[in-house]
């Protein structure tokens, strides 16, 4: 422990952001990393703990606290305070396959169990993941390391999200020749086409795939599996298969007016304001000059929030069902379980800017859309929401009575969850799903004869973290599979 009176000497310091009405006017990263001296006082804060919760997602009051890729966090904060930028970014890799990612996007649950929260502000665990990952970069220590020998055995990885990736960067790693399937024009997934270009820039995302096919990674786009390319053309091609789709059906709104032009989901939208940035094309879907109203809290619809700022929306409304959270902890909530708090994220904080309130109203929910003569929508009918205790303990949000209001509205983005892979992957494949309509993998991820199945196709909907661990732990059950064994960690 380099610095024992670090998290008493120093304060946190977070990555300052560009001031909100300016950082709308683009789709870039707007977050400046700090400056060396600053980011080592940053890793001086880190208190070795005798046991490092930060690293254990450990399930507490049913959510989970803790990295889930067990990052070994007190060593590399210890060492970017004692300048050794090399070993730092040794100990990151060890653990984590794209720390340029989980960087950027993670909600930082290492951070909700980090020792210093318990009477004061937590390490910048994620910002200090980025800049060592950053910097190795910069200094061109990341650079293709192809693997020295190779084995015979061929692996398919359908997706190319962060569990696609992770997988196939552990095998090829490994010695197995890695091809990667993906149905969109560009490799990457949700990283891609799921999540903004100002919370992860392309050009970031496009780095590690190049990184990865200089490394002898193949990477086959505007394919998708079971359409393009049968599913049993796969299984007779390869000696492992692993499906790596996410689960991208999204949860409809079945409501009277659902046909109504000017509905979108939201991961439809937000993939066409990327595609319309990176192909230089005017966006199909384009909030300029609508009264947006977005259904749904969580990321995605804070990053559909932020997207249509940028795309000058006329006004802007967010709908949660749920109760405003408490700005801080509750007595039944206590330290390491992850913070059950109000989150203002970095759209609502441009919404506030710019139109003078948080876009969010809790406890509302949409009736009825609304439809001109033209079938257009114009407006939606909302209905407040009170919990309501029900038999086994849990609250049950229901309609208040008297509550019901009409909002005009010529854009509505859903963006209310996930509920699974499509259909067709399982039925290409013949396999089974569970009662979440999820792809059945047994403990080594094993769905079927060779078949493989990781990330939110196979646990849910879930974030960037788990999706790279869950890629990692497959892998390594296909070495086995493939080997009779496995050297892998």
């Amino acid at each position: 422990m380099g610095k024992p009176t670090g998290f008493l000497e120093y304060q946190r310091v977070n990555n300052p952001a560009s001031d909100p009405k300016e950082r709308i006017r683009s789709f870039n990263e707007f977050h400046p990393a700090l400056d060396p001296q600053q980011r080592r006082q940053q890793g001086a804060r880190c208190m070795n703990c005798g046991v490092p919760f930060c690293q254990s997602a450990m399930k507490l009051g049913g959510s989970v606290s803790g990295c889930p890729l067990h990052n070994l966090i007190p060593e590399w904060n210890d060492e970017i305070f004692n300048g050794n930028w090399d070993h730092a970014l040794a100990r990151l890799l060890k653990t984590n396959n794209f720390p340029e990612f989980t960087g950027r996007v993670c909600p930082a649950l290492c951070e909700a169990a980090c020792t210093c929260g318990m009477n004061g502000d937590p390490i910048t665990v994620r910002e200090n993941e980025l800049a060592i990952i950053e910097s190795g970069y910069e200094r061109a220590v990341i650079r293709p390391r192809p693997p020295a020998v190779r084995t015979d055995k061929r692996v398919a990885v359908i997706g190319s999200g962060p569990a696609g990736l992770a997988v196939a960067d552990q095998l090829n790693r490994r010695g197995h020749q890695v091809t990667v399937y993906e149905k969109e024009d560009r490799p990457g997934g949700l990283l891609m086409y799921g999540i903004p270009n100002m919370k992860l820039d392309k050009t970031i995302v496009e780095r590690r795939i190049r990184l990865m096919e200089a490394e002898g990674v193949r990477f086959i786009t505007n394919t998708e599996a079971g359409v393009d390319v049968s599913a049993e053309e796969l299984q007779k091609s390869y000696d492992a298969i692993v499906l790596c789709v996410g689960a991208g059906k999204p949860r409809d709104l079945a409501l009277p007016g659902r046909d109504a032009e000017g509905v979108y989901f939201a991961v439809d939208y937000l993939k066409c304001a990327t595609k319309a940035l990176l192909d230089h094309i005017p966006a199909a879907i384009n909030a300029k000059g609508k009264r947006v109203v977005v259904v749904g809290g969580g990321d995605t619809g804070n990053d559909c929030v932020g997207t249509a700022l940028r795309q000058g929306c006329k006004s802007l409304i967010q709908l949660e069902m749920m109760p405003r959270p408490p700005l801080e902890r509750r007595a039944d909530n206590p330290w390491p379980q992850w913070p059950r708090v109000l989150k203002t994220d970095y759209g609502q904080q441009e919404a506030a800017a710019v139109f003078g309130k948080d876009p969010r109203i809790f406890e509302t929910t949409v009736t009825e859309l609304i439809k001109d003569e033209k079938g257009r929508l114009k407006g939606i009918k909302t209905v407040r929401l009170q919990g309501e205790p029900q038999k086994d303990g849990r609250m049950k949000m229901v309609p208040l009575p008297g509550s019901e209001k009409q909002i005009g509205c010529d854009l509505l983005l859903i963006a209310a969850g996930f509920l699974g892979p499509e259909e067709k992957i399982p039925s290409a494949f013949c396999l089974k799903t569970d009662p979440r309509s999820n792809i059945a993998a047994d403990p080594a991820y094993c769905a079927g004869k060779k078949i493989f199945a990781a990330g939110d196709c196979r646990r849910g909907q879930s974030m960037v973290v788990w999706a790279i661990a869950e890629g990692r732990a497959a892998a390594k059950e296909v070495d086995r599979f493939l080997m009779g064994y496995t050297n892998m960690i």
